[in-house]
């Protein structure tokens, strides 16, 4: 015979499996009206509801599981990021449930239910495009949520993430101090607010300041034949270049077409990728790389999800860290 879950609960009562799992995991904190309350305790008893793996913690009322939510576990950057939060979180006492959404708003919204039926605490998410109402309904039903390393304009959550605009600034300066006759920005063609953040703080002053400016935008499935098409494209090695790589992946990919073609750095042009990377090492020079903060903005983001569980504190603080630029020798 089959058990029954929480999805069959909420189901029946016609409400979401997140506020479900509130009620039967959550004793007092919530909004959720008494009336709702008592229909799915009803339902609960009716269909003889028994909660699997976790019974004896919702006696203690909490489950202590978070769930991570990331855009692409495959990353370098987001699997030492979900590393980090682990860290932190097992300090005080959680244990991470993780999910990567692959930029799909079906699968994110997928992994918030899965999370929501084993009755997780509260969700630590890397938003992407079009997961606005599933965002929504979790806000709406005050379920613990924080977000890491991006947000969304129209969703006010507490997160934490970088000074994405103003280190690409920073970039641009570099850069033109270095007299560069032509710069290549490579990034994706993309609506994610912190990755247009990116692209408007390198490109805030170029108008202004006489250097030849290319803009390569990439889908973000970030095939890598996309990217060496557009580099052969673009690229014009009679000039002093330099090329903006904005994530690790972009970066990784160019250089594989620079090792094809035999293009050497930074003899022949400059590169700077944001995030690290381990097959940078494969490289054969060091890469100008953004380095973010990822143990500190895991330690925030740990505090800011345990602070809604433990203390129902949700006041839409978002964490803003400084990243920093590292020099290495593929700049000169």
């Amino acid at each position: 015979m089959k058990r029954t879950s929480i999805k069959d609960i909420a189901r029946i009562a016609g409400v979401s499996v997140a506020t479900v799992s509130y009620v039967l995991n959550k004793k007092e904190g919530s909004r959720i009206s008494q009336q709702t309350k008592d229909k799915i305790l009803e339902i609960a008893d009716s269909i003889n509801y028994v909660p699997n793996k976790i019974a004896k913690s919702l006696k203690m009322s909490r489950s202590k599981l978070i769930g991570l939510i990331l855009a692409d576990i495959s990353n370098g950057f987001y699997s030492t990021m979900a590393r980090c939060i682990e860290d932190e979180a097992i300090k005080l006492g959680y244990t991470l449930l993780i999910g990567s959404s692959d930029e799909n708003p079906e699968k994110f919204k997928k992994l918030t239910e899965l999370f929501a039926e084993h009755q997780v605490d509260g969700m630590i998410v890397a938003p992407i495009i079009d997961s606005n109402e599933t965002l929504n309904k979790l806000i709406k039903e005050e379920y613990p949520v924080v977000t890491i390393d991006r947000y969304l304009k129209d969703i006010q959550l507490p997160g934490v993430l970088v000074n994405n605009f103003e280190v690409s600034e920073q970039i641009f300066d570099f850069l033109k101090a270095k007299n560069f006759e032509e710069i290549i920005y490579v990034g994706y063609n993309t609506e994610v607010p912190h990755l247009l953040d990116r692209q408007r703080g390198f490109e805030k002053r170029f108008p202004e300041s006489g250097i030849s400016y290319k803009r390569v935008l990439v889908g973000m499935e970030n095939r890598k034949e996309e990217i060496h098409n557009a580099l052969e494209k673009h690229l014009d090695l009679s000039k002093r270049t330099a090329v903006y790589f904005t994530s690790n992946k972009l970066g990784i990919a160019g250089m594989s077409y620079f090792i094809k073609y035999n293009i050497k750095v930074p003899e022949d042009l400059s590169m700077i990728t944001f995030d690290e990377a381990e097959a940078y090492e494969l490289f054969p020079i060091e890469l100008t790389y953004v380095k973010q903060p990822l143990t500190d903005m895991a330690k925030t983001v740990i505090k800011l999800i345990d602070d809604e569980i433990t203390n129902y504190k949700k006041n839409g603080e978002r964490v803003t860290f400084k990243a920093k630029l590292i020099h290495k020798d593929s700049v000169q």
